[in-house]
């Protein structure tokens, strides 16, 4: 949602805060707020105006009309105020339809003023501009000001002055308070715009001769603007609708939202309601709240609420599983259903989303069971036939009735099953699986023969793209049809339509180029992408069996200067950057058409695009949007689906019908349902959802009205706005002729006893006239198509359809074979239809999930138990959470092995490598490449001799012996330093914490058997810390009960051991490396005096 209401406190802190304006404000931050843990003391002395003015206490909880209704409390001292709260404070009460209880009031200084110093001002946007109402005579008796205030018109990017304010607004006031008065609407209108604020009204505004007191006022603001206005905004908090409790489950799901890039909504209605639903879509959220309430379940409706975008398999477990919670907390005497239900998805991997719905039902399962839960399932998209089999499946391994239904079922026909409506049929029909439609049997590589590319109902056309229609003669020249301008071309697409997609979208298109090649285009549709982030380049793409390379540019000019023929631009630009890259295509007179995808754009920004985009005669699609269709012409992005749904709705040709609707996911719906009860699509757009979409219903239906190939229109439409008017308009007075099918989805709506913000941010009705039943009526009485609900509409289509093939209006054709294209390998991979040996095999960590793990144990687990660096090394290297003494014996090697002077080899190379100018992982690279059997490396050797020995029954003399005798070494024995007299402590420490904490200790003590044989001839003949290691290393291997006898041997065989002298002494090397940079050390260059040269003498014969 974009216009969000905020609080009456924090809408006064950012105007006495933000305003800049000459008029003398008073009264700044003079407010106390009071609830039920209001500590009265300590308030009075936060606040000391409260003892000693006159003060005014109301609720602050988005009440309109409080004075009426008798809740403000005026001219009443502390103590006043505090008696007029005992009997309100914490007490139910009811405004309109909606029962509350009142939590929240603030308290002002009253100020004293005759009734002739009381006004009227409020500022809020349309799509052309931003009203300013302005009127003499405010206060509770205001009346019906949009009837008698004086009003004017601000336009998108424009200014206004106090002359105008003074011209426009203020002919009734008296002329010692104009000046005071322009002033301050100057100033109210540019803050208004600053902080983004969509509705701000005061009423009334009070001017006295000390100046101006802003008494009581209520705003929205545009909650999308957060990443602009965050500094002056703060963290503002959004209290819902009077009615409508604020549930901290509420608040969970809108923190998932906000750290999502998908799409995660949630509304509880009536926590004790029996139906539940856990619907993915915007517009479908809607449709089957409307269809529930149809159906008489409206007191029963527990929540509304949306899942959408592509969330991942966490982020729908921890939705399903909020859901689930709550609805297993209490019981229905009629047990409890779910409805978990979807439009067909057009990128969504149903399957994948299906996972984590299927976990919540998995932990769920006992309470789902002992509630008397019964589940219906009903969605379609990417991989449905996965996730419906997946669903299907929980339903019986853990007894709880889940119903599956997929796209041969009518969306909404799961809500009659759910509520008793009708039967549930036994073995419902299943389409084909996604493999029937896809693998080309065929060995050619040539682009499929030409379908039929134009209608049933029309002739093929040589020029695809033709100019705007103008409206019949003799219609009125105010005529709403006319505000579409005429300039924008009346067909966008056409089978040689070339665009540019911004952004790095692979995926979309991949399904561009695909859909094209089912369509028999010659070329392919996307000329070019633009991705400022990397260089120039180009990207490897599928055209049929044969790869293609597609530029990428860095700059827009360059791919728009390169590629001429492109007149679309399709961005996938983040909310952020689309503006701005909007703007700059709308720089270049060769793009026509533009589709925003992005989510979330500001309204004011939106509504500068339109202005621009209308006055260079260009088209917008979106904000907010998938895009739109042109069957066998031109596909938006992700629009339409995968290619299974493509070709099972036959949008690889085009029908007779078209349509226009503002969500994606329905638009994907009313592709299925045209498919099964037209012809087909001719062409579809889906507006996009936002409040102010670039281009409206209506210019896309006079569009349509002016393709002879269409022959009939269909419009969903939806709550809020006033765009569906403009069509009973047109139908009327003869500007529309084509048989038009309309339906506004959002009738639950005026149902709900408080306010409900839907999916879209567009969804929101703030008047009577902007109802969906209201709207529903209008389209009806003008002479639309209009059906009882949702679920009667594919029924109207065909009826409409069947008596314009009846009055020969359409021819319908034969139907030709659907085209073949290649499935790509991952998503055939992804259906399970092939496999292939995997090129690498790993066993130690897992990173696909929401979580990283390290050998079967979470992250978030490893810090909770406090493993530490050697519990992870454990795990990482030994797949064993392996003891704590063990843990802490590996972290004590790691210390004492960090460093040993800068004289040994490896730390001699690394401070060589870094004077010489290298990077760090250079230099500690030269360090590392010294270890071996002689420097460090002799960890896995020592435990390799001194075990063999050992385990041979050979004593610790006849070891030394042997050694002597074949002339070999003994690993771990010896040191350059130290000795039997000089001991090295590293060693001795290490030492007593192995003798206190392992259970037991031969080999070490074996080794010490040999080392009292070896200082015996030579006192430095000790165990060194290699030594030590490599040995004890061995024993907790075999004694700690983590290992077998063959695994502790196999990890000192394949070298386990070297890592920790390896590990450990890389601190080390990295401390050398950061010490010569920080002392600034030159070139190193090893001294004459410190080389012997050697001269070698040749003797001639």
């Amino acid at each position: 949602m974009s216009a969000k209401a905020i609080s009456e406190q924090t809408g006064k802190e950012f105007l006495y805060k933000y305003i800049c304006t000459s008029a003398a404000v008073q009264n700044r931050f003079r407010y106390a707020s009071v609830t039920s843990e209001t500590d009265w003391d300590r308030l009075s002395q936060e606040h000391p105006w409260l003892l000693t003015e006159r003060l005014v206490v109301k609720p602050d909880q988005l009440i309109k009309r409080r004075g009426k209704l008798g809740l403000v409390g005026i001219n009443l001292d502390l103590q006043g105020v505090r008696e007029w709260l005992k009997a309100r404070l914490m007490r139910e009460t009811t405004v309109g339809k909606a029962k509350g209880v009142l939590k929240n009031f603030l308290i002002e200084p009253f100020v004293p003023h005759p009734q002739d110093e009381e006004f009227y001002v409020c500022i809020y946007a349309t799509r052309e501009g931003d009203h300013v109402l302005f009127h003499h005579e405010g206060g509770v008796e205001v009346g019906d000001v949009d009837a008698k205030a004086q009003r004017l018109m601000v336009a998108v990017d424009e200014k206004l002055s106090e002359d105008q304010v003074t011209e426009h607004l203020l002919t009734h006031v008296p002329d010692e308070k104009k000046e005071v008065l322009a002033s301050f609407i100057v100033g109210l209108f540019n803050f208004y715009e600053d902080l983004y604020f969509t509705y701000l009204e005061i009423n009334p505004i009070v001017v006295t001769k000390d100046g101006v007191y802003v008494l009581d006022m209520a705003a929205k603001i545009d909650a999308t603007a957060d990443y602009i206005c965050k500094a002056k905004w703060g963290d503002v908090e959004f209290p819902p609708p009077f009615g409508r409790e604020a549930y901290p489950e509420e608040a969970y799901i809108a923190d998932l939202d906000a750290k999502s890039g998908a799409s995660l909504k949630l509304t509880l209605l009536n926590p004790n309601g029996r139906i539940w639903t856990m619907v993915a879509g915007g517009g479908a959220s809607v449709v089957y709240s409307d269809t529930i309430c149809d159906l008489g379940g409206v007191d029963e409706l527990a929540n509304y609420g949306e899942y959408s975008g592509a969330p991942s398999e966490q982020q729908t477990y921890d939705y399903a599983k909020t859901i689930l919670s709550l609805m297993t907390r209490e019981k229905h005497p009629q047990g409890k259903v779910l409805i978990i239900g979807g439009s067909i998805a057009n990128f969504t991997n149903v399957a994948a989303t299906f996972k984590g719905i299927v976990r919540a039902i998995k932990d769920y399962q006992g309470p789902l069971k002992e509630h008397e839960v019964t589940i219906f399932v009903r969605r379609g998209g990417p991989n449905y036939q996965e996730g419906l089999r997946v669903m299907g499946e929980v339903g019986k391994t853990t007894g709880i009735p889940i119903h599956v239904f997929g796209t041969e079922t009518h969306m909404t026909a799961i809500v009659g099953m759910a509520l008793g409506h009708r039967p549930i049929p036994n073995q419902p029909p299943m389409d084909a699986h996604t493999a029937n439609f896809l693998l080309n049997a065929s060995s050619s590589a040539m682009t499929p023969a030409t379908t039929r590319t134009a209608s049933f109902s029309e002739s093929r056309k040589s020029n695809d793209v033709t100019p705007a229609k103008k409206s019949k003669a003799g219609l009125p020249a105010d005529s709403l049809c006319l505000l579409v301008n005429l300039a924008k071309a009346t067909t966008l697409f056409g089978k040689q339509t070339k665009t540019i997609v911004w952004g790095m979208q692979t995926r979309a298109v991949q399904g561009m180029l695909d859909f094209d090649y089912v369509c028999s285009r010659d070329e392919p549709s996307v000329a070019a992408m633009v991705y400022p982030f990397t260089g120039d380049h180009k990207q490897k793409f599928y055209w049929g069996h044969k790869e293609i390379l597609v530029p990428v540019y860095k700059n827009m000019a360059d791919a728009m200067k390169k590629h001429t023929e492109v007149d679309v631009l399709i961005s996938f630009a983040s909310l952020r950057s689309a503006f701005d890259s909007t703007m700059e295509a709308m720089q270049y007179p060769q793009i026509h058409t533009i589709a925003i995808i992005a989510e979330g754009i500001p309204e004011a920004q939106t509504r500068k695009i339109i202005k621009v985009a209308d006055e260079k005669g260009v088209t917008i699609i979106g904000p907010a949007t998938v895009g739109g269709i042109k069957p066998g012409c031109f596909k938006i992005g992700n629009t339409g689906g995968m290619l299974d749904n493509i070709l099972a709705s036959k949008l690889y040709r085009p029908g007779s019908v078209a349509y226009v609707s503002r969500s994606g996911g329905m638009s994907n719906e009313l592709n299925n349902i045209i498919s099964r009860t037209t012809d087909g699509v001719c062409e579809g757009v889906a507006i996009g959802g936002d409040r102010y979409p670039g281009s409206t219903f209506m210019d896309h239906v006079l569009r349509y009205q002016d393709t002879p190939g269409v022959k009939m229109i269909i419009v969903l439409g939806e709550i809020g706005g006033t765009e569906e008017y403009k069509i009973c308009q047109g139908i009327k007075e003869g500007r529309i002729t084509k048989p038009v099918v309309c339906w506004c989805i959002g009738t639950c709506a005026t149902m709900f006893t408080s306010e409900v913000q839907f999916g879209h941010a567009g969804a929101c009705a703030n008047q009577d006239s902007e109802t969906a039943v209201a709207k529903n009526q209008a389209l009806r009485d003008a002479g639309a198509y209009v059906p009882k609900s949702f679920d009667e509409l594919g029924d109207v289509i065909k009826t409409v359809y069947d008596e314009l093939v009846a009055n020969g209006t359409i021819i319908p054709a034969d139907e030709v074979p659907p085209p073949t294209v290649p499935m790509d390998y991952s998503w055939a991979r992804e259906l399970g239809l092939i496999r292939k040996p995997a090129s690498f095999m790993t066993s130690i960590c897992d990173e696909r999930g929401q979580e990283l793990i390290y050998a079967g144990m979470p992250i978030t687990e490893v810090f909770k138990e406090e493993m530490g660096l050697g519990g992870v090394l454990g795990l990482l290297w030994f797949q064993r959470r392996l003891p704590r003494y063990a843990c802490q014996f590996i972290e004590m090697c790691l210390m004492v092995t960090a460093d040993h002077g800068p004289a040994v080899s490896g730390a001699h190379n690394t401070i060589v490598c870094a004077r010489a100018g290298k990077d760090l992982i250079s230099s500690l690279t030269s360090g590392l490449l010294t270890i071996g059997d002689r420097f460090g490396g002799a960890l896995d050797a020592a435990a390799k001799q001194f075990s063999k020995a050992f385990d041979s029954g050979m004593l610790p003399m006849e070891f030394v012996n042997k050694m002597k005798k074949d002339g070999k070494l003994i690993m771990g024995i010896g040191h350059r330093v130290k000795s039997i007299n000089n001991p090295d402590m590293r060693v001795q420490i290490l030492k007593d914490f192995v003798k206190q904490h392992f259970p037991s200790t031969q080999l070490l003590d074996y080794a010490l058997d040999v080392e009292k044989i070896t200082t015996s001839k030579k006192p430095n003949l000790i165990l060194n810390v290699d030594g030590f290691i490599g040995v004890a290393f061995v024993d907790l291997l075999r004694t700690c009960g983590g290992f077998t006898r063959d695994e502790a041997d196999e990890f000192v065989e394949i070298g386990a051991l070297n890592g920790i002298f390896v590990l450990g002494r890389s601190m080390g090397f990295i401390g050398h490396y950061l010490d010569q940079k920080r002392l600034k050390q030159g070139l190193y260059r090893h001294p004459w005096d410190d080389i012997s040269y050697v001269s070698l003498h040749y003797c001639l014969s």
